[in-house]
């Protein structure tokens, strides 16, 4: 019957929830649901678009990204979205805007596992500060990307950068105790690019502190390893770091370096380092060469200016077309469910309110069927139980010894005196058993009397043969011990006590009781004849002791070995 009623229970519980999933779908009040698919096919393709240089679009996809993305539930994704968006921005000379896009990332940073998410958030804000000369605010994001558990050639990386903002700061001996110690790490010297930027920008240190053997040998070897890797962006830094060497001890080969890394810089379109170069150009030019080279600065700094302008205004618009389409999108979204949710409120409240008063009605008769009919079964076994034990006793311990004292009434001469005895004994043995049955199932006092009963029973079992001794017994406060485990131990220390009278031929028992802050232990031995505990099989007495322990969250062990007496350990919570 309980199984059916449960059943019953079950699916009253699913048209509820059903019904309250519904109406909070519907609310208008509620954020839609993460589409973490959505988001995640968004970025593919931004990913797509930006490894392929098409900034444009993947600015667009990976704002309709971010629309989607949940900066708590994803911030992985969110957090390496916003990131991606303000490299494209600064890369167009957006700082401004890159700042912007980049910082709504940080509160998000402590809900990332993977830290290369916020080493990259990190390095971007960096590079963002050093284009726009704020370079102590760079130095601090490149202390806290070192700060993450990442991989050691990202520790080395930081350490680089900011070796490179101390260099702007005009900060060389600083830089150059940066720079230094990473000039031995494998990490750096695998890496061409990064090597030959380090001896590159080593060279430049020791050059404006006026050690220009050293810088020259540095800034040499940088050369000799971004000529071997042909890398544009480093050469032309390279040339450019020697033509400024140059420029005060032998012009025309500064004049060359020049033309050397306005020409490596041509190659990628790297119109700052251009530029660079073409002051430096105009700088050691005259007559017709300075015309022409100064023409051609003006029109390509007028020229980077309308594209840098025109590049942040499209992502401005993307940005505010983007955001006011969503918002004019849930403002529709809203206005049709709130209408909808008008004919539906009042319905799905009085269908809910039946449902809880039917469901509460329901639940109160099956916990109290179910209560009464635990308890039902549970005095069912416990007496079951107690009266099988009993049973089991009375045919172990008194059938036999009745039925022999009946054997021998029906077949003595009970007139002569010795056989009247003999039956007197028999009898008397009897009696003391059937005592002891008795005994063993009366009802404990588990009140202020339970510390008498105790020792009462434990006395029952003291004879002339049997010296009992008890340890620790008054010291326990069994006030404070629940009536349970109180039985428990009195059944456990009484079978102990019938297990030795009858097996262990014991002449001295110690029982040992004891309390520590959060258990009782209790310590019986014996010098009894023993038994093999490896052979040990517990039935019956041991078997009953074992269970009412571990009934109370016990422990029970047992030591004993043949002819070496008996000890147990029980120990339980307070």
């Amino acid at each position: 019957m309980i199984p059916k009623r449960a059943q019953i229970l079950f699916y009253v519980i699913v048209i509820l929830l059903t019904l309250l999933s519904c109406q909070k779908r519907n609310s208008p009040n509620k954020k839609e649901a993460y589409n973490k698919a959505k988001a995640d096919k968004l970025i593919a393709v931004a990913d797509t678009l930006f490894d392929n240089n098409k900034f444009d679009s993947a600015f667009y996809y990976y704002n309709e990204a971010i629309f989607v993305c949940s900066p708590i539930k994803d911030a992985e994704n969110y957090i390496s979205t916003l990131n991606r968006m303000a490299i494209i921005q600064q890369t167009h000379g957006d700082f401004a805007g890159s700042e912007a896009t980049i910082t709504k990332a940080l509160p998000y940073a402590k809900y990332v596992k993977n830290k290369l998410h916020t080493w990259n958030l990190y390095v971007t804000l960096s590079v963002n500060y050093l284009d726009t000369y704020d370079y102590k605010s760079a130095i601090l994001y490149n202390e806290k990307a070192l700060q993450l558990d990442t991989k050691n050639w990202r520790k080395l990386a930081a350490k680089n950068n900011i070796g490179v903002a101390l260099i702007q700061e005009k900060k060389y001996y600083e830089a150059l105790t940066i720079f230094l110690p990473l000039e031995t790490k494998d990490e750096i010297v695998k890496d061409k690019d990064i090597y030959g930027s380090l001896l590159d920008n080593i060279g430049f240190c020791y050059f404006k502190i006026d050690a220009p053997k050293k810088g020259l040998e540095y800034m040499n070897r940088a050369l000799e390893v971004r000529q071997d890797a042909q890398n544009p962006f480093g050469l032309g830094k390279s040339y450019m770091h020697l033509a400024e060497f140059y420029q005060q001890r032998d012009l025309s080969l500064s004049k060359k370096y020049i033309l050397l890394s306005y020409k490596e810089y041509s190659k990628i379109n790297y119109i700052d380092g251009r530029l660079s170069a073409l002051k430096m150009i105009i700088n050691n030019s005259n007559n017709n060469e300075l015309k022409e080279y100064s023409n051609l600065y003006i029109a390509l700094s007028d020229s980077i200016d309308e594209v840098r302008q025109k590049a942040k205004n499209q992502f401005a618009k993307i940005k505010y077309d983007s955001k006011r389409e969503k918002e004019e999108n849930l403002k529709l979204k809203a206005h049709k469910a709130e209408n909808e949710l008008d004919l539906e409120r009042q319905k799905n409240r009085n269908i809910i309110s039946y449902i809880i008063v039917i469901l509460s009605l329901c639940l109160i008769l099956i916990l109290y069927y179910y209560l009464t009919s635990k308890a039902n079964r549970d005095k069912i076994e416990a007496a079951y139980n107690s009266e099988t034990r009993i049973s089991k006793k009375l045919h172990d311990e008194l059938a036999n010894d009745i039925y022999h004292t009946m054997a021998f009434a029906e077949n003595k001469n009970l007139s002569l005196l010795e056989n009247k005895e003999q039956l007197l004994n028999s009898l008397d043995t009897i009696y003391s058993r059937t005592r002891d049955i008795a005994r063993e199932n009366c009802t404990i006092s588990t009140d202020g009397n339970y510390v008498l009963s105790i020792k009462e029973m434990i006395s029952g079992f003291n004879t002339p043969n049997i010296n009992l001794l008890i340890n620790g017994l008054d010291t326990i406060s069994w006030h404070e011990i629940d009536k349970a485990k109180k039985t428990a131990i009195y059944r456990a220390i009484q079978e102990l006590l019938v297990n030795m009278k009858k097996h262990s031929e014991a002449s001295l028992v110690a029982i040992i009781f004891k309390e520590t802050n959060k258990d009782i232990t209790i310590n019986y031995t014996d010098n009894g004849k023993g038994i093999d505990v490896t052979k040990m099989v517990l039935k019956n007495g041991l078997h009953n002791i074992e269970n009412r322990i571990l009934a109370i969250k016990g422990k029970i062990n047992i030591e004993s070995d043949l002819g070496k007496g008996f000890k147990v350990f029980i120990k339980f919570p307070l």
